[in-house]
């Protein structure tokens, strides 16, 4: 049977599916042809960046670190390169444990580095390079490179390394630099700096470091390497070099520094020394203090542990943070509020029984049988307490706030480094705010009595004391204490002076300083320090003071041999010099040393000494001042100039001695370094 084909229908059929075919064929190729036109013409600009970004690298080039300087050119802080073995766990073929077990195998790895990368580990992220070791000597780089084969995401690079040459002396106020933790990393990157940081491990964490941040670290700089798809470095492009760190020079004289800390052997306490002329810090010293060197790559355990667990608490700046009642330093500033606020003149006496009723509490005097008849001058020089139980009673507590608080006791200074605290300066409306129960905030006329022989709640720094001692020294001129001195920028040279900021002057009278001068002069010559400044050469003026740590009942007598030994009086001592035209002034404290004639007051001379007439203490003598033994020089003095700064305790290894970066080549030769205010 013939089947019927429909040929047109099928052509018709046929020509249909050609052309809904064609008609695909042609949106896909406008498809391919409008993504053509976007990548290419659309998207040009942004495309080719990234495609330019995958084939260059951009490599930070973190700048040098600034140098450090004593006012006469000495360096306390430095560079120096050395090799570190570092590992990225993100690259590594084994575990972390198992790399780092086979690296132990090729160079020495003790198990405070296994620590410290640990913990930097956990900080950090996985694709960063962290230090396993670091100080590499010339033979274990030979060894890692020989089998660096066997490593891969381990790696050795050459890195600047901060350097404290003179190991503890003047640690707290130089301080250290540390790796960045989250906390400093998260703040940095809200800041406007962050750019700079980049590539950056370290920062300054203490002292001057910390506080001179910006003027140290420097400008990074970058590179730009062609790399392939591997990532492997082909050619250098172009390069902005890193601008390294402004220099500091520091307004302290370290051998002066060094002088004092050798006094205080190992004894606890602070001392500050300060220009009165300009409020520049000649000396800031915290004992004990530490060697800042086992912070700059991450300190260990065992150092951690017996730094921060000791009793004698060798990481609290003593000068900045520590706070201690003033004692009978305090009596001169008294003398004065008096004279200023008419409550007494210099001929007004009182008769000392020894002791002074309030109620019918006994507060008695030092002086068993007290001191007579006992006018102004009298209360200073033999320090009679019984004076000025009576004067803090007439002024009242908040007339003795009001004096007090331009001197800056209980204020902020505003040192340039950080973590000052203000002690207690004390008053009616500070105990409301102090206390939370009501019975504790008001103010009782019984607690007042004691605050005019500096104890009570009064309690202040060595640098508010030092300052306020300055302030009466130039009669009412204060500055801005200042432990920098200039900074020089390291590309023009220019240097910019960051000290001598005058405050307001105080209204003292003229007359009335001149009196205090007088009395603490008097101090001196036939008073409780006149046997430590026998033969002086110069004229000084100074108070003793010696501060309860712990009270004592009522009809209980002192006796340091039977208190536990932290639990014995401070001893202090307040002092300027020369009297005329003053150049220094000092407040320090001997912690738990007892009488501030015998402990505090010989190394007040010592310091003269050395500022006035260039003089440097025997060893006998020197022996004899950390006993409490020393009156008057009783050795061979020696030319300041001639003595050997100290050494630091294990800084440089030996293999980077020689990579040091010596920019203060210009400075003055050390055995001609001498105090020129």
């Amino acid at each position: 049977m013939t089947e019927l084909r429909d040929i047109e229908r099928e052509l018709g059929s046929f020509r249909m599916r050609l052309f809904a075919a064609a008609a695909f064929v042609l949106f896909c190729f406008g498809l391919l042809a409008a993504r053509l036109v976007y990548l290419q013409v659309v998207k040009h600009d942004e495309l080719a960046t990234q495609a330019e970004a995958n084939r260059i690298a951009v490599l930070p080039i973190v700048p040098n670190r600034g140098l450090i300087l004593d006012r006469n050119g000495v360096v306390l802080a430095d560079n120096y390169s050395a090799y570190t073995l570092e590992i990225t766990p993100s690259k590594l073929a084994a575990s972390v444990e198992e790399t780092i077990d086979a690296l132990a195998g090729v160079i020495d790895i003790q198990p405070r580095d296994r620590k410290r990368f640990k913990r930097l580990a956990e900080e950090g992220k996985n694709f960063e390079s962290l230090p396993i070791r670091s100080r590499l000597n010339d033979d274990e780089v030979a060894r890692f490179t020989a089998q660096r084969f066997r490593f891969p995401g381990v790696e050795i690079k050459a890195r600047l390394f901060r350097n404290y040459p003179l190991g503890e002396t003047a640690s707290h106020l130089i301080g250290y630099i540390g790796r960045i933790n989250q906390a400093e990393k998260a703040a940095i990157d809200e800041t406007e700096d962050a750019p700079n940081y980049r590539g950056t491990e370290y920062i300054g964490k203490l002292g001057i470091e910390q506080s001179y941040e910006s003027e140290l670290h420097g400008t990074t700089g970058f590179e730009e390497i062609e790399t392939t798809a591997g990532g492997r470095a082909v050619r250098r492009l172009q390069s902005n070099a890193a601008i390294p760190g402004n220099k500091l020079t520091l307004a302290i004289d370290i051998r002066l520094q060094a002088l004092v800390e050798e006094l205080y052997g190992e004894r606890r306490g602070a001392l500050v020394a300060i220009d009165p002329r300009n409020g520049e810090i000649l000396a800031f010293v915290s004992k004990p203090n530490f060697d800042p060197n086992l912070f700059v790559d991450g300190i260990d355990a065992e150092n951690w542990k017996a730094l921060n667990e000791s009793i004698d608490k060798p990481l609290l700046n003593r000068a900045l943070r520590g706070t201690y009642p003033p004692g009978s330093t305090y009596k001169p500033f008294m003398a004065l509020a008096a004279l200023t606020l008419g409550k007494r003149t210099p001929q007004q006496a009182i008769s000392d029984p020894g002791y002074f009723w309030f109620g019918n509490h006994k507060f008695r005097d030092d002086k068993e049988g007290g001191h007579g008849a006992v006018d102004m001058y009298r209360s200073i020089v033999q320090s009679c307490d019984t004076y000025y139980y009576t004067l803090a009673n007439d002024l009242g507590v908040d007339a003795m706030h009001d004096f007090m608080k331009p001197l800056g006791l209980g204020q902020l200074t505003g040192i340039d480094i950080h973590g000052e605290v203000r002690g207690v300066l004390p008053s009616t409306a500070w105990k409301k705010a102090a206390y939370r129960k009501k019975e504790q905030q008001k103010w009782y006329a019984g607690e007042t009595i004691s605050l005019g022989i500096g104890q009570g709640y009064n309690t202040f720094t060595m640098l508010q004391l030092a300052d306020a001692t300055a302030a009466v020294a130039t009669g009412g001129q204060r500055y801005v204490p200042r432990l920098a001195r200039e900074i020089e920028d390291f590309e023009t040279r220019a240097q910019r002076r960051v000290s001598g900021r005058a405050l307001e002057p105080l209204p003292w009278k003229p007359e009335h300083v001149a009196f205090i001068h007088q009395a603490m002069h008097g101090v001196t010559q036939e008073g409780t320090s006149a046997r430590v400044f026998a033969g002086a050469p110069y004229k000084t003026g100074g108070k003793t003071g010696t501060a309860q740590v712990i009270a004592i009942g009522k009809d209980e007598k002192y006796d340091a041999k039977a208190i536990d030994e932290r639990h014995r009086d401070h001893a202090l001592y307040t002092a300027f010099a020369p009297l005329d035209e003053p150049r220094i002034a000092l407040a320090m404290v001997v912690e738990n040393a007892g009488f501030g004639a015998a402990a505090a007051a010989p190394i007040a001379r010592r310091v003269f000494d050395y500022l006035l007439l260039g003089k440097y203490p025997s060893e006998e003598d020197i022996a004899a001042t950390r006993r409490g033994q020393s009156t008057v020089p009783i050795g061979a003095q020696r030319d300041a100039a001639t003595v050997p700064l100290p050494g630091a305790s294990a800084t440089l290894p030996p293999a980077a001695a020689a990579d040091v970066v010596a920019a203060s080549a210009s400075a003055p030769a050390l055995a001609q370094a001498r105090q020129q205010p």
